[in-house]
This record gives structure tokens, sequence and C-alpha cells, in this order.
């Protein structure tokens, strides 16, 4: 994790003190037709579901309706909504590569060489057809090298590739394209970057990891680290003899349970607490740990590399789903990050998770008003960046002046979440002080 905050790079927009929020024992809340996030919505003590227009405190929306939410005028102070106005600048693949890529030359402008190799997590990539030029050059100086291909637009696997030559690249842009785009002459954007040749495999099995960061304010930059997290392995053994096999290469949860030997009961995924306890059994605690803070960084960088360009306002939050790549030597490697990742449930124990996943948001997006604003830990979330690195206090090691405490980040520990909860929070507020609904 970044040690200090880089200056000239941050948004000072809307820059205030944390406030005292209004405690509130009913909240009225808007949600689409969505499936684990409604469920937590509804069983909240004191929060009611609204219909049609009519006004609410709280708003769930898909990115498709984000635009027409922002677009009915005026929020009032108390109001949240889960999506700042342009998160694609993070979630988009396009946006992010170009954003990272301003934001490491940034750093070797003021700080050095060896300060911007701390950006270098993402595999090489360009923007296709923006960047098409300056990827033939990198192609034809690294011949046999193996690409992966995305569509820009798209999500769950839909329309990547693998290839090793030019020919290979065309003819399966090609066959990708939609009839729409094809009546239209659209040309669809791609990322295609250098693929990681070997990844750490487990059982002879591709994985990736599946992370959640909330973002409460991007200016000044208030980050929270989720604890708990799953490993996605791919159905098939690993092996570059086929390109084509997508169950082999691609570890979406949604092209995996189309595999012929998907078992639904199994599932292909590993809790986060299993995965580092695995690790740490065949590489050692030492090396565990740098490679967490090396994604500790991962997720810092990357959300300092859209803050001058994100749009913050104060009655937004954003839940971010990142995907992370281990390759053999155990470095981290940032796929992409989603900004509506999924909440679709595959088993008991990852319904689960991603309940209190989203009920420990709750928490902290705070609608109730029970928290004071100077909590490190709310439930399964550490707060691992507040405007500058969060650092766990020991009162043992301070006494003895020795200072480098360890950041406050937890991830794939244990999750005594519940204890938590029971010693931090109030009672949830019993007097009904909202009255824009009393008529219902």
């Amino acid at each position: 994790m970044p040690k200090f905050k880089i200056s000239g790079y941050k948004d000072q927009r809307d820059c205030t003190k944390t406030e005292k929020r209004e405690t509130r024992s009913r909240v009225y809340y808007k949600c689409g037709p969505l499936n684990t996030i409604k469920d937590v919505l509804h069983q909240r003590p004191g929060w009611v579901e609204v219909k049609d227009d009519r006004e609410w405190d709280f708003c769930w929306c898909d990115l498709v309706g984000l635009r027409e939410t922002f677009e009915q005028g005026y929020m009032k102070e108390h109001m949240r909504i889960n999506h700042f106005p342009n998160y694609y600048e993070l979630s988009r693949k396009t946006h992010m590569v170009k954003n990272l890529k301003k934001y490491r030359r940034h750093l070797e402008k003021i700080a050095g060489r060896s300060e911007a190799s701390k950006c270098d997590f993402f595999p090489t990539t360009f923007a296709l057809p923006n960047e098409y030029h300056l990827f033939l050059e990198e192609f034809k100086k690294n011949p046999g090298s193996i690409w992966i291909m995305k569509p820009a637009g798209r999500s769950q696997g839909k329309g990547i590739f693998l290839f090793k030559k030019l020919r290979d690249m065309y003819s399966r842009m090609e066959g990708t394209c939609s009839e729409e785009q094809k009546d239209t002459a659209e040309v669809e954007s791609y990322v295609v970057q250098s693929y990681i040749e070997k990844p750490y495999l487990i059982n002879g099995r591709k994985f990736d990891l599946r992370v959640y960061v909330l973002v409460t304010s991007f200016a000044p930059l208030k980050a929270w680290l989720y604890r708990d997290g799953f490993a996605r392995f791919s159905s098939t053994r690993f092996s570059l003899s086929s390109f084509d096999d997508k169950y082999m290469h691609l570890t979406n949860v949604a092209v995996q349970k189309t595999a012929p030997d998907y078992d639904p009961e199994k599932g292909c995924k590993w809790q986060l607490q299993q995965l580092r306890r695995y690790l740490t059994a065949k590489k050692g605690r030492d090396v565990v740990e740098a490679l967490f803070k090396e994604m500790d960084n991962i997720f810092v960088s990357s959300l300092q590399s859209v803050q001058k360009v994100i749009i913050n306002d104060k009655h937004c939050f954003e839940l971010y789903g990142y995907d992370i790549l281990l390759d053999e030597n155990l470095k981290p490697w940032l796929l992409e990050v989603n900004a509506s990742p999924s909440l679709s449930a595959s088993s008991p124990e990852d319904f689960k998770m991603k309940c209190s996943l989203l009920e420990d948001m709750l928490h902290i997006v705070d609608m109730e008003g029970r928290l004071t604003g100077k909590e490190k830990r709310v439930g399964g979330f550490d707060l691992m960046w507040n405007d500058g690195p969060i650092y766990v206090e020991n009162a043992e090691l301070e006494s003895l002046g020795i200072s480098g405490f360890p950041a406050n980040t937890h991830l794939g520990c244990v999750n005594d979440r519940e204890k938590q909860l029971r010693e931090l929070l109030k009672p949830f507020p019993q007097e009904y002080d909202i009255t824009h609904h009393m008529n219902e």
C-alpha cells in the first residue's frame, strides 16, 4: 500500500468534514428487481420499500437506470445512491487502462521510476481501435506470445478469446460482432492484453480472486476492504495446448456453470480464508503476507488513478468487485474492476457471505445514523484508506517507540463480524422521525 498521498493528484471537490448523521428509525428505499440485495433490504429493521415515483431515502439501481435517477433532480442531504455518476472510469476496461497508464506516468514524473513501478500490476494492455498501432508494435517485438482479447462493454466472459496470430484476432473479432453492430458498421471497443501464460495453479486448475472494496468518497478518498471474498476456479485442468476451451481459461462463474461436468452442489469457489490457509501452508506466512500487501497496493493505487476524474458526490457510494489473478511467482495482477459485481449466489455458503457483505455495507452507509464516523472497522469491512493509509494501532509497540504499524487490512482473515457489530452498534432507533411519508 502506498505510504503517502500524491500531491497534485487529488480532487478537491466536496472535501467536507465528516458530519454527524441524523438518526432515523424509518428508511424508505427503492430497489430494482435484483436478488440478494433485495432480500437484505427487505429484512433490514425499519426499512420500507417504495414503488413508482414516491420519494426515497436510499436507492439501489442498476447501471442502466443510473442516469435516469440522477436526472430526476435535486437530492436531499440524507439521500444515498449506490453509484457515482461516472463510475465507468474505473470499471469500463478501456477507461481503467487509460487512467492507470496516466497515473503511472504521473507518478514517474513526480516521484521517479521506482515509485511508478508500484503501478506495474496490470498486464501489458492496449485499447483498440485507438491504440492499434502501439499494440502492433508490441506484438511484433514478442513473436509467439499469447494475447487475450476482451470486449470493453461486455461482461461475464462474453466475447473473450485468446490468439497468437493477427489473422486469428481479425477472424475472431468478426465472429463476435452482434448483428446490430454489423448492420450499423459500429466498431466495438476492445482491450487486448498480454496473457498470463504461467498462472499459479491449484490441483492443475487456474483461478482468480474476487475481492470487494467499498468507496464512500473520492475527495478525500475513503475506502474499505472486506475480509471475505472467494477464489473462482476453472473446471478444466490448465494447458496452453488449446485456446478455444473457455472452461480452461475463463474463471467467470457465468461461464463455468455451463460446463458439462459442473456440480451446483460443489460449485467452483473457495472462500478467501480457505485460500489463504492453503497458500500459507504451501509457501509460508511471510510470502503470503507480502502477497496480500501487494494486493492492498492494487486497490489503493487503482482508486487513486481515478480521483481526478470521478465526479465526487456526497450522496454516492460504490461497491467494487476486483478480479485478481496470481501468477506462478504469486505476483498479483489486476484483471478488471466491476462496478456491479454479481450478487447472485451459487451456493448457500455464497449466499450467506454476500448477505453479510451487503448488510455491513449498509451499516457503513449508515442511513440510521448509528456511527460516529471515526470507526476503523464495521462488521467485515476494515477502513484501509481515509485521505491516507490506515494502520493497526498497537499500544505495546507504541510504548516501545516502534513505528511502522501494519496496515489495517485483513483480507482472508477471520471475520468475526457478528461479535464486532454487537460491540459497535447501538440498537436500531425506535422513534419514527422521517415525516415525508407519514401518510403511507
